[in-house]
């Protein structure tokens, strides 16, 4: 019988604290939600590797280093509502429910959008509700949001997306470019948002995120 309380334990001591993340909301939703429950049954014994895990339909979930990291540089408060944009399977959403007042997450595959909306009724996360639509639509009728996060790359980020954002809110995004990519944390004022480089990473990028290729003659 694989122990994943104590897998989770060294998930945390292993590749969460040493990458410089130690708000306690963050280590105690990491040790707590078990990852195992959030991703294809055939990958359980995988859930805790220190890399992006595989989800089926080109799309993955963060490893550890990379959401605790995203959600370091957010700073989530517990009276705000959170846009978890391409949720997968929920576990990025469970993480963040135990921060958030609430969370709205945006999964566009059906079948796990429904698998999300199971997995985190499983695990008791009464303040999270999962939206199926085009991730790049986001979920405009909840919202403005304090916070968007979008789980996986990104080459541009659609301005339907930040326009869901309140003034003063804040949005996280992985910025690919080739095989390299950046985390970058964007603050909005006055409608314009203002990025800084928060730390690199790599994921593939999200359906509806690549660049618009224009035609020039």
């Amino acid at each position: 019988m694989t122990n994943f309380t104590k897998r989770r334990t060294m998930m945390v001591d292993t590749q969460v604290r040493p990458s410089d993340v130690t708000k306690f909301p963050i280590i105690e939703a990491m040790l707590t939600v078990a990852r195992e429950d959030f991703v294809p049954a055939a990958q359980r014994e995988a859930a805790y590797v220190g890399e992006n895990l595989d989800m089926g339909q080109g799309r993955i979930l963060f490893e550890p280093r990379t959401l605790a990291k995203m959600l370091d540089a957010l700073a989530i408060q517990n009276d705000e509502l959170v846009l978890d944009v391409g949720c997968g399977l929920g576990y990025s959403s469970a993480v963040i429910a135990r921060m958030a007042e609430a969370v709205v997450a945006v999964e566009q595959d059906e079948a796990m959008a429904g698998e999300a909306q199971e997995a985190l009724m499983a695990a008791g996360v009464d303040n999270a509700v999962v939206h199926v639509g085009e991730l790049v639509e986001g979920a405009q009728q909840h919202g403005p949001y304090d916070v968007i996060i979008v789980e996986g790359g990104i080459e541009s980020v659609p301005a339907t997306l930040l326009d869901q954002l309140k003034d003063g809110g804040r949005v996280a995004a992985l910025f690919m470019d080739g095989p390299l990519g950046e985390v970058r944390l964007g603050v909005k004022r006055d409608g314009h948002i203002s990025w800084r480089l928060a730390f690199n990473a790599s994921a593939p990028v999200l359906p509806g995120f690549e660049k618009d290729i224009s035609f020039t003659f």
